[in-house]
């Protein structure tokens, strides 16, 4: 299961901040979302099934922005692989 580092901040506006490295990110609506599913430790049917739910997207698009999602999180070292 893939979940976001404890001490990551993130506003309302979709600004994160890992303070482990002072790197900060700004989302759009959908990657905030997302993170914000993520940071509740749902699970990747949970964080799909919502955010499919959400917004007018088909599952093979959302299948790829996921796992795309997931790939620049892990490159700014903001998830913890358990």
């Amino acid at each position: 299961m893939v979940s976001l580092k404890k001490n990551i901040a993130i506003s309302d506006s979709g600004f994160v901040f890992n303070p482990s490295n002072g790197d900060s990110f700004s989302l759009n609506q959908i990657g905030l979302d997302m993170l914000l599913q993520l940071k509740e430790a749902q699970s990747e049917e949970q964080v799909k099934a919502a955010i499919m739910a959400k917004y007018d997207i088909d599952r093979d698009s959302l299948d790829n922005d996921y796992y795309d999602f997931l790939k620049m999180l892990g490159q700014f070292k903001l998830l913890e692989l358990s």
